[in-house]
């Protein structure tokens, strides 16, 4: 069951999301930093101009074939989401255009509710 959400202050209701990039391609980085930075600038940043937060991060998932434990280097994006009706798909459309252009099989999201203010 959903709660509504009660923010105090200055503080109002909204949406944030996290992306989790992995950058590896095969058994090496292939998303350099250049490539990344120019990633951010091409697909991201167009459809969230309000603003963001990167951070480098390191990733690990259990590759299901070998059961082996694989560490990457990644990006974890967090955007406050404007509260427009298109945010998920501006947000899937990120998601697709990495997959693609990097070959991945999945980006993380996560998109929870929180108190917001700036």
């Amino acid at each position: 069951m959903a709660q509504t959400l009660v923010c105090h202050g200055a503080k109002h209701p909204g949406q944030i999301a996290e992306l989790l990039f992995g950058r590896d391609i095969g058994n090496r980085v292939g998303v350099s930093e250049a490539v990344w930075r120019r990633f951010v600038a091409r697909e991201i940043t167009p459809r969230f101009p309000d603003g963001l937060t990167i951070t480098d991060a390191t990733g690990q998932w259990r590759d299901p074939v070998s059961r082996k434990m694989v560490r990457e280097p990644s990006k974890r994006v967090e955007i406050v989401l404007p509260g427009r009706a298109d945010d998920e798909a501006r947000l899937d459309a990120v998601v697709a255009a990495y997959k693609g252009r990097f070959h991945q099989h999945s980006v993380g999201v996560i998109v929870q509710s929180a108190c917001i203010s700036f």
